[in-house]
C-alpha cells in the first residue's frame, strides 16, 4: 500500500542501520577482561585494596568467602592503594577477598532511541531508579524499597552526581510558594526556588513543623530526604506527622543513624536527584531535607578516617566544600522549567548560632527560620523566633503594602520583648512611650498570629489579610 501524499515515506533500511550502529558501538564498549584487585587491609571505616586503578567515586563490589558481596566506593588513594568506604555491612570479609569495579549496564540500544554513550566521568557515576513510580514510596540511599510494597519498576535512572547549573541559565525567584503556615506565608514569605535553612536545636519541634509544610504546601512533588536520623523518628515522621495525605505525593528517602557515612551521604544525594528529576519534568518541586548537619557529620567520618586533617572544631576542609556542591543543586531550572524549593534543617548544638556547620549554612543559603528552645518550652508552636529569622527573596515577591505591615509587626514586637523584664516587675507607665503602648495592647493579637495547631492550615492570601487586620 503505497504511503498517503501529505506523509513522508519511513525509512525503514536507516532506521535499522542506526539501530545496528548502536549496537556496534555498545559491543565496542564492553570490556573483554574483567579486571580485579585483593583487599588488602580493614582500618576502621576505611578498607584498603591493591590491583586496581579506579577513579574516586567508582563503585566496587568485595566477594568474601561465604556470603552476599559488599558493595563499596572509592574514597581516596594513596600510591596503588585504593581507600574504599563500604554501603553496607563488612562481616565476613577476610584478607585477600577478591576487588571487582561494578559499572551500571548501558540501557540496550533501541529502534528510534538516541544513544546513551558516557563520555563524561558523572555519566559513570552510580545510576539510581527515578520517576513517578517513586511516589508514595520510601526508599534508602539507593533506591531500595523499605516499605515492604514490592519493587520499585522505575522506567528511569540517573546519575547520583549532576552537572553543576549555568547560574546565568537559572530563572529567577518570582512567585511565592505557600507552605500552609501563617507565620512563614506572611512575615517569611518563601519563593518558589528559594532555599531555606531551619536552624533549631533538639526536640524544638523541627520534625513537626516540616511534617506539617509537607501536608499543606502548595507544591507538586514532596521530597523528604531523613539523613542520620534515629529509626523510630522516620516512622514516626512517616506514619503520623506526614500522613496519608502528605505521602500520596512524596518520596521519602531514608538513611537512619545506624546505616554507615557512605549511605547518609548518598541518601542526601539520592533525595535531591529525584528532586532534579521531577523539576526537569517543569513541576513545582518540595525538597525537606533533616538534616545537613548529619550530612555534613557524615562526610567528617569519612574524610577523618582517609587522614584529612580537621580544620574547625574537628571538621575537615571537605565537608565546607561539600555543602554548597549539595544546596547549589536544588534552585530553580531554566526560564519556564520547573522549580525545587528547598528545606535544610541545621542542628545549632546546644542551641549554639555559631556552629561552623550552622554558620557555614546560613551564608550559602537564602534564608533562615531559628526555632528557639525557650519558645518551645513555652508552649509556642511552631517556636519561630521571627527577630532572628530572615528571608532574603521576600523582597522581591510581596508588595509595599505586605512589606509595611512585616516591618510594623517586627517593630512592635521587638519594643515588646525588649521592654518584657519591665513590664513584668510593674515598672512601665502607660504613655510614656506610644510605641510601647501599641506594642503591648497588641502583643496578644501577634502572639497568637504566630501560633498555628498541628491540625491548621493556612493559605498564603489568608495570611498575609489576618497579618493587615492586625493593625486596622
Amino acid at each position: 500500500m503505497a504511503a498517503p501524499l501529505n506523509e513522508t515515506p519511513i525509512d525503514h533500511g536507516g532506521r535499522w542501520q542506526k539501530f545496528l550502529d548502536g549496537c556496534r558501538l555498545a559491543a565496542g564498549n564492553a570490556q573483554p577482561l574483567w579486571p580485579s584487585g585483593r583487599l588488602t587491609r580493614i582500618n576502621g571505616l576505611v578498607m584498603e585494596a591493591s590491583g586496581l586503578k579506579l577513579p574516586l567515586g567508582s563503585t566496587c563490589r568485595i566477594y568474601p568467602t561465604i556470603g552476599a558481596p559488599v558493595e563499596a566506593e572509592v574514597v581516596g588513594f594513596a600510591g596503588e592503594k585504593l581507600y574504599l568506604m563500604p554501603s553496607d555491612e563488612v562481616f565476613g570479609l577476610a584478607p585477600g577477598a577478591r576487588v571487582v569495579p561494578f559499572d551500571a549496564p548501558s540501557p540496550a540500544p533501541q529502534i528510534d532511541q538516541p544513544g546513551h554513550l558516557k563520555r563524561r566521568a558523572i555519566d559513570r557515576a552510580k545510576q539510581v531508579p527515578v520517576g513517578d513510580e517513586l511516589l508514595g514510596r520510601v526508599v534508602d540511599g539507593v533506591g531500595r524499597p523499605l516499605d515492604g510494597q514490592g519493587p520499585l519498576h522505575a522506567a528511569h535512572a540517573r546519575p547520583l552526581q549532576s552537572r553543576p547549573i549555568n547560574p546565568m541559565s537559572r530563572a529567577a525567584i518570582e512567585h511565592p510558594l505557600d507552605v500552609g503556615i501563617r507565620a512563614i506565608n506572611a512575615l517569611l514569605t518563601v519563593g518558589r526556588g528559594q532555599r531555606m535553612g531551619l536552624f533549631a536545636g533538639s526536640g524544638v519541634g523541627k520534625s513537626v513543623l516540616l511534617g506539617m509544610m509537607a501536608r499543606y504546601t502548595e507544591a507538586e512533588v514532596i521530597v523528604v530526604g531523613l539523613i542520620g536520623e534515629r529509626g523510630r523518628e522516620v516512622k514516626e515522621f512517616i506514619e503520623q506527622i506526614l500522613g496519608e495525605e502528605g505521602r500520596r505525593r512524596s518520596v521519602v528517602v531514608a538513611a537512619p543513624a545506624d546505616t554507615g557515612p557512605l549511605m547518609r551521604l548518598q541518601g542526601a544525594a539520592y533525595a535531591t536527584t529525584i528532586a532534579e528529576y521531577f523539576r526537569d519534568q517543569g513541576r513545582q518541586v518540595l525538597l525537606i531535607m533533616d538534616s545537613l548537619t548529619r550530612y555534613a557529620m557524615a562526610q567528617r567520618e569519612i574524610a577523618l578516617a582517609i587522614g584529612e586533617p580537621p580544620a574547625t572544631r574537628g571538621y575537615p576542609p571537605s565537608v565546607f566544600a561539600r555543602l554548597p556542591q549539595l544546596v547549589e543543586r536544588a534552585g530553580n531550572g531554566p526560564e519556564g522549567g520547573g522549580s525545587i524549593t528547598a528545606f535544610y534543617t541545621v542542628l545549632a548544638e546546644g542551641d549554639d548560632q555559631q556552629d561552623p556547620i550552622a554558620d557555614s549554612a546560613r551564608a550559602i543559603l537564602d534564608g533562615h527560620i531559628v526555632l528557639t528552645r525557650s519558645l518551645a518550652d513555652a508552649g509556642h508552636y511552631p517556636a519561630i523566633d521571627i527577630e532572628q529569622s530572615i528571608s532574603r527573596a521576600m523582597v522581591n515577591l510581596i508588595d509595599n503594602q505586605q512589606l509595611d505591615n512585616i516591618r510594623r509587626f517586627k517593630v512592635l514586637f521587638s519594643r515588646y520583648q525588649r521592654s518584657r523584664d519591665l513590664i513584668a516587675v510593674g515598672a512601665y507607665v502607660p504613655g510614656s512611650d506610644p510605641v510601647l503602648d501599641q506594642a503591648v495592647a497588641n502583643y496578644p493579637n501577634m502572639e497568637a498570629f504566630l501560633q498555628q495547631r498541628i491540625d491548621e492550615k493556612s493559605d498564603f492570601p489568608t495570611g498575609v489579610a489576618h497579618l493587615a487586620q492586625l493593625f486596622m
